[in-house]
């Protein structure tokens, strides 16, 4: 432990830290400048962690420094008990997990600024799954992965190119190479020049060589643009393979379902989704509007004084009498037509939802067509350059031409459906005008009706918003008071918990010293125990054997040990006896064996010779057997 403060005290009082700390300054710090040394260190490997550990919470220091020690790969001892200790002792800044990680770092500092660097730009971001289905999303990931594959790649030859022995010296040296090089090709250029002034029409063949110069650079960039469009052709065609895929598997989807069921849940949606759009979306909208723009009315206004409240009772009384008039003449004119132009506007509001709908969609199916008939040019045009035009034959053609007559029936519905709604459209035109005269006045007189609530509203409002102001200093006071306690309550509560954790320590270690007691204590105990019962014995072995008594000395322990010594001196002796007597006869006995072995070879090799002279008796020949004569014929 020592020899790792020394290290970590020298490494920093060198540049760049200049702490100029001895071993005890070192030693001696809080906590906090502990936690502030080790952040230095940190913001010398990754700038980005220059901070003020102060003006931070414990919780955020501690989770910025693990995610750093995460990318620079560093492995605290122990299991999972062990790195809670470990972030614990990182929050609190303990001096058993700080050292080690101190003492890491500065081991290897250029290796980790490296790593740093790197892990800017290599660390890939987690983009969901749900999030890659989409195509833009797709292309802009896939983008991200190949510019980290050429970063990769610029890198090693960036490292490759340091590591190649070039030096400084020899960079300059072809400096000035080329420098001299750059200085006679200028002056090889003016001696050129000095020579085409004297050929006729030099300026000509100098603006013929420019241009060409220009075309040849043209050509590059076409070139370079043609491979572009190669590969935006080849992601289109990628792309479009893609989109093909997701067609046919909705297809195949479509085709196990019902059309029944199908065409019942998308009107269901397309009720559910035209309701939601052209009626309450609409609704809450405009709500939201009106009531938006009468507080910005209410705000923006000036507080009103009481002339001006009687100059708009004047002007609210003449409106109402005005509008009493009119009230009254509608009703001697007693026009029945009032009643059927209701039923007709209530029609006519029908017809022109349903023809707003229709119109957008409409609309909508005109924008796909158009898209689509793009579309088809392109991929006509791509198929003519890669192989020619498609043609259709047989099944394929009946099938194209009974899509063409379906489609041809739905064009005339259509359009018939279209017509009919520019008829309805030259009546709904002219209601259309009709409301809006009615809308406007109504409209007039809602707005006076406003303006005198809003001024009812403000006069009542003035108190209230005298005392939210006063009500807003205070609420300002409280929160600076309450920001001051809780910077007072963290500095506390973070003194707290480290005297709680130094307490911690203490405890447990003499959890630990009571521990090894309690142990010691019952070992001491049970070796008493032992001793007590080896001395009762004892005690009893010298009863026994000092005692007059046969019997009692037959049962002491020497009596009997004194008795198994004389049976195994006996046994002994009996062994040797026989040893001897062994040793005596082995002499003649190996050699009654070997006359035995060799008897049996003997007969062994007379026996192989008889059967081998049986084998081999020839025709004619006499065999005397038993004490008679044979003759083989």
């Amino acid at each position: 432990m020592s020899d790792q403060i020394k290290f970590i005290v020298d490494n920093l009082n060198k540049e760049p830290f200049r702490k100029n700390y001895n071993l005890i300054t070192f030693d001696s710090l809080e906590p906090m400048q502990l936690l502030q040394v080790l952040n230095d260190v940190l913001s010398e490997i990754d700038p980005k962690q220059v901070v003020d550990i102060r003006e931070e919470m414990p919780e955020q220091t501690a989770k910025r420094m693990l995610s750093l020690l995460g990318i620079l790969k560093y492995k605290p001892p122990g299991n999972a008990t062990d790195m809670s200790i470990f972030r614990q002792g990182l929050v609190i800044g303990s001096k058993p997990v700080i050292y080690p990680v101190l003492h890491w770092l500065l081991q290897r500092t250029n290796e980790l600024k490296k790593r740093a660097y790197l892990a800017r730009f290599l660390i890939k971001l987690d983009v969901p799954s749900e999030f890659l289905q989409d195509e833009t999303v797709a292309d802009t990931n896939k983008q991200y992965e190949e510019l980290i594959e050429a970063f990769k790649t610029l890198h090693k030859e960036c490292e490759q190119l340091k590591t190649s022995g070039f030096s400084a010296a020899e960079i300059r040296r072809d400096i000035s190479a080329m420098e001299e090089e750059k200085d006679q090709l200028i002056k090889r250029v003016e001696r050129l020049k000095k020579r085409v002034e004297t050929v006729q029409n030099h300026q000509r063949m100098l603006k013929i060589a420019r241009q060409l110069r220009v075309e040849k650079e043209r050509e590059e960039f076409l070139a370079q643009q043609k491979q572009e469009q190669k590969n935006q052709l080849f992601h289109a065609v990628q792309r479009l393979q893609r989109v093909q895929n997701q067609l046919k598997s909705m297809r195949h989807a479509a085709a196990d379902a019902k059309p029944e069921s199908l065409m019942k849940r998308l009107e269901e949606e397309i009720k559910f989704n035209s309701y939601m759009v052209t009626e309450k979306f609409p609704k809450e909208l405009e709500s939201k509007k009106k009531e938006l723009h009468f507080l910005q009315k209410v705000v923006s206004e000036p507080a009103m004084g009481h002339s001006d409240l009687l100059e708009l009772e004047s002007k609210i009384n003449e409106m109402n009498t005005q509008i009493n008039q009119l009230i009254e003449k509608k009703m001697m004119r007693n026009e029945p037509i009032e009643g059927k132009l209701s039923l007709y506007r209530q029609q006519a509001s029908i017809i022109s939802r349903k023809k707003e709908a229709k119109a957008e969609e409409l609309q909508e199916a005109k924008e796909k067509s158009a898209s689509l008939e793009r579309e088809v040019s392109v991929k006509t045009n791509q198929t003519r350059e890669f192989g020619g035009a498609e043609v259709l034959k047989g099944d394929e053609f009946k099938r194209y031409v009974s899509k063409l007559r379906s489609k041809s029936t739905v064009f005339k519905k259509k359009h018939q459906i279209i017509a009919e709604f520019k008829a309805e459209f030259g009546l709904l035109q002219r209601t259309e005008e009709l409301l809006k005269q009615r809308h406007e006045n109504i409209q007039h007189q809602l707005v006076k009706k406003l303006n005198s609530l809003v001024s009812e509203k403000k006069s009542a409002l003035a108190p209230v918003i005298k005392e939210l102001r006063q009500l807003r200093q205070k609420c300002q006071e409280l929160t600076q008071e309450c920001d001051e306690k809780k910077s007072q309550y963290d500095s506390c509560a973070a003194g707290l918990e480290s005297n709680r954790s130094k307490l911690e320590q203490e405890v447990r270690g003499l959890r630990e010293e009571c521990l090894q007691e309690e142990s010691r204590y019952h070992y001491t105990n049970c070796m008493i125990k032992n001793l007590e019962v080896q001395l009762r014995r004892a005690t009893d072995e010298m009863k026994a054997y000092v005692s007059s008594d046969q019997q009692e000395k037959r049962k002491a322990i020497r009596e009997q040990y004194t008795k198994n010594i004389a049976e195994q001196e006996n046994l002994g002796k009996k062994l040797r006896e026989k040893q001897k007597a062994v040793r005596e006869s082995h002499g003649p006995n190996m050699k009654q064996a070997k006359m035995w072995r060799d008897f049996e070879q003997l007969m062994e090799c007379k026996k192989q010779c008889f059967l081998k002279q049986q084998s081999q008796t020839s025709i004619g020949q006499v065999i005397q057997e038993g004490g008679e004569d044979r003759l083989i014929l």
